[in-house]
């Protein structure tokens, strides 16, 4: 504004005659009140974009006096933690933007060396990503997430029409239309309702009756777009589409002989389509175990699990205090270890770890080198016995339990799965067509699996075994053990696991793969294939 107001001077005084004529005196009357009316706007752009920052700092103050009262328990709801990764990902560059209309060198500095840390865009989308996968596993629909109604949680986490829409473009930009259909029907639905927002009806209408159309459901296709140009009959799009839809629906219709019925009154809910299958044979059993549905332990089984006390074969430093150890399954057998992990020794672990979190990997099978992996999603670290006195006393605890060296074990890896965490069904060692995922270490293959769990989980996060249907839960100090290998050297293939997604709270593990080399006399070569 300043910007016009200067030129209209320059422009003014320029071109001022001598001697004025009345008509001419006139004329500067009208231009002064056009000055006037270009500086009460510049004054108002100022007013309305400090009005703005005003809203915007008070809104934050009372957010940020909630989420650092208890940061981890704050980020422990998926809402919070996707809203987080939304606000500074977009939200606080638009403000930025607003800021910089009449830069604050001090609000600049601040951003400029903050920015650095904050979330790029494949952040926010993996955010919203994990949001849709935890809607997915625990079959919740857009509606208890926008309302905060977790399985029991309710909080005032709230999603806004702004936010469900942008939680359906970014499914919609990965041609994902099964989910960019459910949320923004949710978005529609809370615009109906008469919430206010950002984005208008035309726009919700235009990305949701396309993606109707590509989940095959032509005739709500059609209601869709006949809404959406009656609401701005001039849409570039809008008239296109609705012709298409017609001829299309037209012409299947004579192809099977049928009549035109008018699409369902029913809203569109979870449920309403099939989502499509995807790359997981086990994706429904994976699913169902994570919801705790498909248990397949039955009375005859359970009477076979025991608990006992575990001294390590009479190991020295077991024989005063032994391990509680509890069956959890009994073929193959899995086993649960009490009280392995103390408050003070969990608190170590995660203060060396937390410096080093990084993506998770897997090894490739085919280089053993380490990537990173969609079906993977969480924070790992190694960590050495020489880092701190901690993790070389849990490793040999390790060592001492099952009777298996550490020496040739892998480094002590730490995870973190926050919102939506998890690890698709995968094995711990490597298989046949794989043969050179651990050449590298020389230990031969991951022989088992030592599993310390080092938080509680509000809910989610358990640890399932979709081909015998067990789900093992974390308990905070607790650890789980098994087998990868029958004594012959041969993989186990019934111990394929997952790490389900967290749904509330935050999940801390550690874990150490057990390799072959050095247990030559610790646990000798079976007479069978599967001893």
């Amino acid at each position: 504004m300043l910007s016009v107001l200067a030129s209209l001077l320059v422009f003014h005084q320029k071109n001022l005659p001598v001697s004025l004529s009345a008509g001419q005196m006139t004329d500067l009357i009208y231009t002064e009140k056009e000055l006037v009316q270009s500086l009460r706007e510049y004054i108002k752009a100022e007013e309305s974009k400090l009005a703005a920052v005003k809203s915007w700092a008070n809104k934050l103050d009372d957010l940020t006096r909630v989420s650092t009262s208890d940061p981890e328990g704050y980020l422990g709801h998926p809402v919070n933690a996707y809203k987080l990764m939304k606000r500074l990902n977009t939200e606080w560059t638009e403000l930025e933007s607003l800021v910089l209309q009449n830069p604050s060198d001090g609000f600049i500095s601040n951003m400029s060396t903050h920015r650095q840390y904050f979330p790029d865009e494949e952040d926010a989308t993996g955010a919203a990503k994990a949001l849709m996968r935890l809607q997915d596993t625990y079959q919740l629909d857009s509606e208890a997430f926008a309302r905060g109604k977790l399985p029991g949680v309710h909080s005032d986490a709230l999603l806004s029409v702004d936010d469900c829409y942008d939680m359906g473009k970014t499914a919609y930009n990965e041609a994902d239309y099964y989910h960019a259909v459910l949320w923004m029907q949710q978005a529609l639905k809370q615009l109906d309702a008469g919430e206010e927002a950002v984005v208008s009806k035309a726009d919700i209408l235009d990305y949701l009756s396309y993606s109707v159309y590509q989940m095959g459901d032509l005739p709500r296709a059609i209601e869709l777009t006949r809404r959406l140009v009656a609401i701005d009959s001039s849409h570039q799009r809008a008239g296109g589409n609705l012709r298409y839809f017609e001829k299309l629906l037209f012409k299947q219709l004579n192809e099977m002989n049928q009549a035109y019925e008018p699409p369902s009154e029913e809203p569109i809910q979870l449920g309403t389509y099939s989502r499509p299958k995807d790359h997981l044979p086990e994706r429904e059993t994976y699913e169902a175990l994570c919801r705790g549905e498909g248990l397949k332990m039955v009375r005859y089984e359970e009477t076979r699990l025991f608990c006992r006390y575990q001294d390590g074969q009479m190991n020295p430093r077991l024989l005063l205090k032994p391990i509680k150890e509890e069956d959890e399954w009994d073929s193959p057998h899995i086993v649960r270890y009490m009280n392995i992990l103390s408050d003070e020794e969990i608190g170590k672990i995660k203060e060396l770890a937390k410096p080093r979190l990084a993506r998770a990997t897997v090894r490739d099978p085919k280089t053993g080198v380490l990537t990173t992996a969609n079906y993977r999603v969480s924070k790992s670290a190694w960590l050495e016995a020489e880092d701190d006195p901690v993790i070389a006393r849990v490793n040999q605890r390790i060592e001492d339990i099952t009777g298996l060296t550490v020496d040739t074990a892998e480094l002590l890896q730490v995870a973190n799965y926050g919102v939506g965490g998890q690890y698709e069904p995968h094995y711990d060692f490597s298989r046949k067509d794989e043969p050179d995922a651990f050449k590298r270490l020389g230990t031969g293959n991951r022989v088992a699996t030592f599993l310390n769990y080092m938080s509680d989980v509000e809910a989610g996060g358990a640890t399932v075994f979709p081909d015998f249907g067990a789900a093992i839960w974390p308990r905070k100090g607790t650890a789980v053990f098994w087998y990868n290998l029958f004594k012959s050297g041969e993989g186990d293939y019934r111990t394929r696991h997952a790490a389900c997604p967290v749904l509330v709270g935050s999940k801390w593990v550690s874990n150490k793969w057990i390799h072959e080399r050095g247990q030559e006399f610790r646990r000798p070569c079976g007479l069978t294939e599967v001893d």
